[in-house]
């Protein structure tokens, strides 16, 4: 077959064969980046801020404390260590959360180990700007944060470091977050309010009400100069 001559240029026959009139099946389209691929695993959340965001405005509010005798998230359960409140209960911010959280992560760089968090910064704070009167309203919404009660795990750690490693990362973020906090480990007993439950105290023992005495023996707690 001869090439066609367009302006004095041979040009090949193929740019004038007849378009596809159907379309081709072996051609394969990858689903679009918005799209997730099948997962049994559900999205990992952020712990730093709620999930509905800041629709409705909370009340400022007081951490929880066990006066039921509780010792609920006072013990390791995902790790091996664990980062423990000890003094009394706070509101702690966000950004404490995060600072701490970053602080460890730069002390064990490069090393093989899973952070758990135990908390999560779910509760509004709002503030009024400076030299503001009193009333209209309760302020416009300024960060996230959590309350924290007392004996309240905040970190676990659980991967292949030696313990006093350990120790030195979460001393370094305790130093950067308010309150004062303890080194625990995986299978240490649990606390009710700031009582541990060790040493032959049991909780059955904790939540058992007061002995009542007789009068006789309360009243002589009260010194006298003469004796009854």
């Amino acid at each position: 077959m001869k090439p066609r001559i367009i302006c004095g240029r041979p040009v090949s026959n193929c740019l004038f064969a007849r378009p596809l009139l159907h379309r081709p099946t072996h051609i394969s389209r990858q689903p679009p980046l918005t799209l997730r691929a099948f997962s049994s695993t559900p999205l990992a959340l952020d712990w730093l801020a709620p999930k509905r965001g800041h629709k409705t405005k909370s009340r400022k509010g007081r951490p929880r404390v066990p006066t039921g005798g509780s010792t609920r998230g006072t013990t390791v359960v995902w790790g091996d260590y664990g980062l423990r409140m000890r003094d009394h209960d706070r509101r702690v911010s966000a950004k404490s959360f995060q600072i701490g959280a970053e602080t460890i992560k730069k002390r064990l760089r490069g090393m093989k180990y899973k952070l758990f968090t135990r908390v999560c910064a779910n509760i509004g704070v709002y503030t009024s700007g400076n030299e503001v009167r009193m009333g209209k309203g309760k302020g416009s919404f300024d960060y996230w944060a959590s309350r924290v009660a007392v004996s309240k795990i905040i970190f676990e750690l659980k991967g292949e470091l030696h313990e006093q490693i350990v120790r030195d990362a979460f001393r370094l973020a305790a130093a950067k977050m308010p309150g004062l906090y303890e080194f625990v480990r995986k299978g240490d007993p649990p606390v009710m309010g700031i009582s541990k439950v060790e040493q032959g105290v049991t909780l059955e023992d904790m939540k058992r009400p007061r002995l009542l005495l007789p009068l006789e023996a309360t009243a002589a707690r009260l010194p006298a100069t003469t004796p009854p």
